[in-house]
């Protein structure tokens, strides 16, 4: 899993509330248990004029020119920028893959659906939580101003304006450094990898029918 230290990104905004995980990659699409290939669909629905389907090419699919993702002034965003309780509905952990194979690092929010908001940090997404009124402060910035980015810290926990105003986040201290350090859940077990051959080890002599071939 690709680490988050110091990051600056053209931002898209999505001006909506309760974006649920269907939105974000429709359920037609979640056959595959993949990390990958998920980035052509993501907002399907929204993106494009037809129903798609998995395996469907999209570069000549029609789409939708209002939709901000097609854009061209936003086409090459990195930061996500959107409203209440981004990613509820199901649990899917697809919708996460959708957002980062797309090319998205972060998604700044007021607020996040729990199970979407954990997944983030085990897929290298970073997702923000900041005040109603300051994400309203943004969504300004960006209308005003083309090409809007903005410079985020995950170690300073700071996400920095082009005017240089800082906006502070909190996160707790262990999904921090599993990001920073680009650790998904085998990296962290693995870093038991020691205590585990051992613990399999002592196993094989106190309960060897365990490991008996019963074929």
């Amino acid at each position: 899993m690709k680490g988050f230290k110091t990051f600056c990104g053209l931002v898209a905004p999505i001006d909506r509330a309760n974006i649920d995980t269907d939105a974000i990659i429709p359920k037609q699409f979640l056959k595959s248990i993949k990390r990958t290939g998920f980035g052509p669909n993501l907002f399907d629905e929204w993106r494009y004029l037809d129903h798609g389907e998995p395996e469907q090419p999209c570069d000549d699919r029609p789409k939708n020119t209002s939709f901000v993702l097609n854009q061209e002034q936003f086409s090459n965003a990195e930061i996500l920028l959107t409203k209440d309780n981004f990613g509820c509905g199901s649990s899917r952990e697809h919708a996460v893959w959708a957002l980062v194979d797309y090319g998205f690092r972060a998604v700044i929010a007021p607020s996040f659906a729990d199970i979407f908001y954990n997944n983030c940090f085990k897929n290298g997404l970073l997702p923000i939580i900041l005040p109603p009124e300051k994400i309203n402060e943004l969504f300004a910035a960006i209308a005003r101003q083309p090409g809007y980015s903005l410079t985020i810290s995950l170690q300073n926990q700071s996400v920095a304006t082009p005017s240089d105003e800082h906006y502070l986040f909190q996160v707790d201290e262990g999904q921090k450094e599993r990001l920073l350090n680009g650790l998904d859940d085998i990296d962290l077990t693995m870093q038991h990898e020691q205590k585990i051959a051992d613990y399999e080890s002592a196993a094989r002599l106190t309960r060897p029918w365990l490991f008996e071939d019963v074929r």
